[in-house]
């Protein structure tokens, strides 16, 4: 039972910490003062630098999800609705997870190793000697790039699953390209891609808060810097897989499947 209860305490501490940094960042994100020179710089270092990963990661999710679907879909001569199926599952969950985790390794592991690295070197604290808050300098541009950033990279996402989809389902299993757009533009709409897009959005939030956190209470030189780079990337990845199902729960009420 003690361990129980020191679990749990540890971890109702540690949702109040990630409350406290929270409460700064939209303190400073509020105020106005955002530093906008480092904020254009973090986002050409979370979105433009991380395209390639994402058009991979969305490109061959599309192509193997219509494989997969194709080998199911033919044993029920279902061929024809690969487009809508495909698009939809890309959309709603595939595209936004999974980018979701490519980011949390890519950007939340950088987060966390250069704001660990400052820490342990005392940078963090030469901030606060010099009246710069470490959070409004650090942690908000960072935080309001991965915002900006992060639904657009879903976005970009969700289009190459969709031109990957549509050149296996087309030219290699030769599904009729009519049926296969019919369906798409028939199952597809906004609300399916803004359904992608908030959860992005979210997401992004939940990487950037809990990476800039693990940096900020770096302990131990360069061996807790790697402790909490590998912790930054471990819990971002879980709480998406997490905060993942109660979105869906939430967004399915607010963009059902079929809407028009």
């Amino acid at each position: 039972m003690s361990i129980l209860g020191r679990a749990v305490l540890n971890s109702l501490a540690y949702l109040g910490q990630l409350g406290r940094l929270l409460s700064e960042i939209f303190g400073f994100i509020f105020r106005g003062k955002i530093r906008f020179k480092l904020m254009c710089r973090q986002i050409v270092n979370i979105g433009f630098s991380s395209q390639m990963v994402v058009i991979v990661t969305g490109a061959f999710t599309g192509a193997v999800f219509t494989a997969q679907t194709y080998y199911q879909a033919t044993k029920l001569d279902l061929e024809s609705g690969i487009g809508g199926l495909v698009s939809i599952a890309i959309c709603r969950e595939l595209g936004p997870v999974l980018v979701g985790l490519m980011i949390s390794g890519r950007v939340g592991a950088s987060m966390a190793a250069e704001i660990g690295t400052m820490k342990v070197t005392e940078q963090i604290d030469a901030l606060r000697s010099m009246g710069v808050s470490p959070t409004g300098y650090v942690v908000v541009p960072r935080f309001v790039a991965i915002m900006i950033s992060m639904p657009l990279l879903i976005a970009e996402a969700i289009v190459f699953g969709i031109i990957a989809s549509y050149f296996i389902a087309v030219k290699f299993y030769n599904i009729n390209s009519v049926w296969f757009l019919n369906h798409l533009n028939n199952y597809t709409g906004l609300e399916d891609i803004a359904f992608g897009m908030i959860k992005g959005f979210v997401f992004g939030i939940l990487i950037c808060l809990i990476s800039c956190h693990q940096g900020l209470v770096v302990r131990g030189g360069a061996v807790g810097v790697g402790r909490g780079t590998t912790n930054a990337v471990v819990l971002s990845s879980l709480t998406i897989l997490i905060f993942n199902f109660f979105l869906t729960i939430i967004l399915t009420k607010i963009f059902p499947f079929g809407a028009v």
